[in-house]
């Protein structure tokens, strides 16, 4: 099979292979953590194929089996907050967005191999697609809470959308998904193994992606992935916190431990914005939704505070503002989410 390189742009390579369109997210050595570059070139690439007759199916993939991609370009959103303002910061984030929208949009099937690591804004590129592909090597979350946000970039469409109360735990706590829960908790569309995905790139250069998946469809194996949903069938965090501590068991403690590190302003949030997103008719509603409670957030300490501990100084000690669940201005919440 013939492979022509049609464009190298930061971040970004663009290939064809038969009738398939590659855009390959190239930034390995920051996990494909996507930037402004990346989502502009991931733009151009679905513009010049958008009415490209020999490209029946594109394909959303990394040059690294590390990441699929690790979330955003949070050095570079923190940088810009410091240098232009919160209003700045969040009109770079919204711009990724809107790339996110346009990927789920796409009149042709676009097909994600999450192989890796695909977190935050990997799971706004690729877990919005047609076809969604998982490995054993994949790991899956919506982390943000540990950073001051809270799920956004279509994640709380997903999580509201998860069996029972699993998404709600997780959009809370920042727990990962293996393949096989992604597939289950419907993150994702197919497990199959990370050796054979060069195979299956060939397939999909000669076959429809529709025939391809037709024969892949997997039905996921039985999995836990509503364990301790009767902690989190809960009227309010507080309430979930004490359900966690009488149920006792290592999964228990493990959340305890997670919802202890935290940002509590951005938990309480994380609570709201999955309720919300629960009512939310379309993945663009959800995206209006978490736009909003973005802009809101970014302009909060506790957002620069987060990326400081967690990527900046790597103390992993932020001096969250409250410090406390119990200390979070409820109204202060809901206000996240007013225009």
């Amino acid at each position: 099979m013939t492979e022509q390189t049609l464009s190298t742009v930061s971040g970004v390579r663009m290939q064809q292979e038969g009738h398939l369109g590659r855009i390959i997210l190239d930034r390995p050595k920051r996990l494909n953590a996507v930037d402004i570059s990346m989502a502009s070139g991931i733009k151009a690439a679905l513009q010049t194929w958008r009415n490209d007759p020999s490209i029946h199916t594109i394909l959303l993939e990394s040059s690294s089996t590390r990441a699929f991609c690790a979330g955003g370009d949070l050095r570079a959103i923190h940088d810009c907050l410091k240098a232009q303002g919160a209003l700045a910061a969040y009109e770079l984030m919204k711009r990724v967005y809107d790339v996110m929208l346009l990927l789920a949009d796409y009149k042709k099937p676009i097909v994600s191999f999450l192989d890796g690591v695909a977190m935050g804004g990997g799971i706004g590129l690729g877990g919005h697609v047609r076809y969604r592909v998982v490995t054993e090597t994949s790991v899956l979350a919506m982390p943000e809470t540990a950073i001051g946000l809270a799920p956004d970039a279509g994640g709380s469409w997903l999580l509201a959308r998860a069996p029972g109360f699993s998404g709600l735990r997780r959009a809370v706590t920042g727990g990962r998904m293996n393949g096989a829960e992604a597939v289950a908790m419907g993150f994702a569309d197919v497990l199959v193994p990370s050796a054979s995905l060069a195979d299956l790139r060939e397939t999909l250069s000669i076959e429809s992606a529709e025939h391809v998946f037709a024969r892949l469809h997997s039905q996921p194996e039985s999995l836990d992935v509503q364990n301790l949903d009767s902690c989190y069938n809960a009227p309010d965090i507080l309430r979930v916190i004490e359900n966690l501590k009488a149920e006792g068991s290592e999964d228990a403690q493990e959340d305890l431990e997670a919802l202890s590190r935290a940002c509590p302003f951005s938990v309480q949030v994380a609570w709201s914005g999955w309720h919300r997103a629960r009512a939310a008719s379309s993945l663009h509603e959800a995206f209006t939704l978490e736009e909003n409670m973005v802009r809101h957030m970014v302009a909060r300490p506790d957002f620069a505070e987060g990326i400081r501990a967690r990527l900046i100084d790597k103390d992993n000690s932020p001096a969250w503002g409250p410090p406390a669940l119990a200390e979070v201005n409820e109204q202060e919440v809901q206000n996240c989410f007013d225009k």
